[in-house]
């Protein structure tokens, strides 16, 4: 099937190429960095965006929830959401 976009570079601000299941982790950091999570069950998620120094923790996330974050790391710990999606 044709890509009618092939030839238009990839921006942040553009849909995302690539999707794949994410599994939090406390010593794993997200790879390749995404440009945001897609929360499939309702929670929290802890997570450290590519330029910050600190966690934060996202509360009250409901099902379908989008965080448009460019997240390094998802952490495990504080992280009850499930079924998380990144779309880079």
């Amino acid at each position: 099937m044709a890509d009618k976009f092939a030839n238009q570079s990839d921006s942040a601000s553009g849909p995302a190429r690539d999707a794949f299941a994410l599994i939090p982790s406390d010593t794993v950091a997200v790879s390749p960095i995404p440009k945001g999570l897609y929360v499939g069950t309702a929670g929290t998620v802890t997570l450290r965006a590519v330029d910050s120094q600190a966690d934060v923790t996202y509360r009250n996330l409901g099902d379908g929830s989008y965080i448009a974050v460019r997240a390094q790391w998802v952490r495990a710990t504080g992280t009850t959401a499930t079924d998380l999606i990144a779309e880079a």
